[in-house]
């Protein structure tokens, strides 16, 4: 007889003898593989998180090292009025310290010039009518080399030149308006400039000297005869430090007082007599509380990865809890240790010598902070205000002298770690090749399961048989005797 199906024959429950011995066969195998994989995923995605976190501190201390500002000076300005401010300052990081006292008496102007009364009785006049062709004026400023040149056409009105001049593309800040007076005195051109200071006046030169256009020029074409004389000159901005007197061509004076700079926006009160300026107080003093901020948040963005660190490489107190993804991990051990090692070194550079030296310290978890515990040379919290009182200049050095600052040297370790080609992307790209291998291993197995069954439904196809054989055997022999 032919027997299609385990137990048909024998009535033996082979077919689940089968499964039983597949699954004992498949679990702990299966079992072993799907923990691997679980391991590698948790293994993949830790190193994402350290990386991640580790990028984070990198840009921290790489924006550091490279902070021209860390120790930054901060003008502070008094001004007579609160209402009222009479300039702005700014200073470079070499300034010194020091108190100023400033007036500012004239703010920089530029020149001004109009047409003669009754010259035009409205801005439709005509401003060229000898019917010689175009002429040409050209606005130009001697001392700076600013020049254009605007073409008059014949019969131009007085509004359509103020237009030629506004809209012309070699405008260097010349401003053409027209005040009708609504008296005998007509429409007069007014002509503007914004380049300021003295000697910088506005000079219109009439190209070709065309009678008509002396009204609305400067100069003749040998620019030494005069027309128009501007109604107001190009003047300097004008103040006082102290008491002495100084000028500039703007309103911004440059290293008057060295490595300062300051703006006037508008002239200083006069005091009740009438006559004197009032002084604004412009102090130079250190930035304490921006660099203060900087240093507690290099604090703050150490410990995170530092903490994060421990997170992933803790071992569980007890069997109910888990062990961090990367329990013991010597890379991550290289890390914190390459970290710690920076942080409580010297750098040779600075006359601070080390972090300690500004209240920043290791404690015994690891993990930077600043104490306001006291233990014989003062606490953390002392120490800094020591420090930003009396080595503002030296602060800087410890985290951004480029041959051992604390910043610079964390930022070389976090980038061998960080980069594609650094300690944690090679460690990533194993792992997932170790994933990958795992999915081959499932093939290769399922492959071999599938054999397996394959040679156990084989070896009891033939048991199934033979019973079936002696059942019928056994029975034809009672049905004899019977």
């Amino acid at each position: 007889m032919t027997i299609q199906s385990l137990g048909v024959g024998s009535g033996l429950a082979l077919d689940d003898l089968v499964a039983q011995l597949l699954s004992a066969e498949r679990e702990p195998k299966e079992k072993r593989l799907n923990d691997k994989e679980e391991k590698i995923e948790a293994e993949i995605s830790a190193l994402g998180q350290i990386k991640s976190k580790l990028s984070d501190f990198k840009e921290t201390v790489d924006e550091m090292r490279r902070d021209s500002d860390i120790n930054g000076r901060e003008p502070t300005i008094t001004h007579p009025s609160e209402d009222k401010k009479i300039f702005t300052a700014e200073a470079s990081n070499s300034a010194l310290r020091g108190s100023y006292e400033i007036a500012v008496s004239d703010l920089a102007s530029g020149s001004r010039i109009e047409t003669a009364d009754a010259a035009f009785s409205s801005s439709n006049d005509a401003v060229l009518t000898d019917g010689l062709g175009d002429a040409s004026m050209t606005f130009k400023i001697n001392n700076t080399g600013d020049s254009f040149a605007v073409t008059v056409k014949q019969g131009m009105t007085l509004a359509q030149l103020r237009e030629a001049i506004n809209n012309n593309a070699d405008n260097f800040g010349v401003n053409a308006n027209i005040i009708d007076t609504g008296t005998a005195s007509g429409a007069k051109l007014v002509i503007s400039s914004s380049v300021t200071g003295l000697n910088n006046d506005l000079m219109i030169v009439n190209d070709g000297d065309r009678g008509e256009l002396d009204a609305l020029t400067t100069k003749k074409a040998d620019e030494t005869t005069n027309n128009l004389v501007p109604v107001k000159n190009a003047g300097n901005a004008k103040a006082t430090i102290d008491g002495i007197p100084v000028e500039s061509a703007t309103n911004k004076f440059e290293n008057t007082i060295q490595n300062v700079s300051f703006e006037a926006t508008s002239t200083s009160p006069f005091d009740v007599d009438g006559s004197t300026r009032l002084t604004s107080t412009l102090e130079i003093g250190y930035d304490r509380e921006g660099l203060e901020k900087k240093v507690r948040d290099f604090v703050d963005n150490y410990n995170k990865i530092i903490s994060e660190i421990k997170s992933l490489t803790r071992y569980g107190e007890s069997d109910l809890e888990e062990d961090g993804a990367l329990a013991g991990d010597s890379l991550l051990r290289g890390i914190s240790n390459g970290l710690a090692g920076i942080a409580g070194s010297s750098v040779a550079n600075s006359s601070l010598g080390s972090l300690f030296a500004i209240g920043v310290e290791l404690n015994s978890d690891g993990e930077l902070e600043i104490p306001a515990t006291d233990f014989g040379l003062g606490s953390g919290e002392e120490r800094l205000a020591t420090a930003l009182e009396d080595n503002f200049d030296e602060i800087a050095k410890l985290f951004t002298d480029e041959n051992g600052g604390i910043a610079v040297r964390m930022h070389e370790l976090t980038k061998q770690y960080t980069s594609y080609s650094g300690l944690i992307s090679l460690r990533e790209r194993a792992a997932r090749d170790d994933k990958d291998q795992i999915a081959d291993d499932r093939e290769a197995f399922e492959l071999r399961m599938v054999n397996y069954e394959q040679i156990l439904r084989d070896r009891y196809l033939n048991l199934d048989q033979t019973v079936a054989r002696l059942n019928q055997t056994g029975s034809a022999l009672l049905a004899a005797l019977g």
